[in-house]
C-alpha cells in the first residue's frame, strides 16, 4: 500500500514480540551498524532483538534458552534459607 509521502513505496508491518524477535513482513533489506546490508526474501522475517543469535541480525530462537534458576539447583527437601 503506497503512502501519501512515498507514493511508490509500500508500508511494511512490524510486530514486536515480548521477549522475542521483531517480526517484519518481507522481503527485507537490513542495514547493519557497519553499513553492510543483508537481505531476506521470506514473507515474514524474524529479526533478533536479544543479540544472542548466531545468525544476527536474524533470529535463531536463542532468546528461548533459559538459565538455571537457583531453585533448580537445590535438592528435593532442601530448605531455601
Amino acid at each position: 500500500m503506497p503512502t501519501a509521502s512515498n507514493p511508490g513505496r509500500e508500508r511494511r508491518r512490524v510486530v514486536v514480540e515480548q521477549g522475542g524477535p521483531v517480526l517484519v513482513e518481507g522481503p527485507v533489506e537490513v542495514e547493519l551498524p557497519d553499513g553492510s546490508t543483508v537481505t531476506c526474501d521470506r514473507f515474514m522475517v524474524a529479526l533478533c532483538a536479544c543479540r544472542r543469535s548466531k545468525r544476527y541480525p536474524f533470529c535463531d530462537t536463542s532468546h528461548r534458552r533459559k538459565t538455571r534458576s537457583p531453585a533448580k539447583d537445590r535438592k528435593p527437601g532442601q530448605d531455601e534459607g
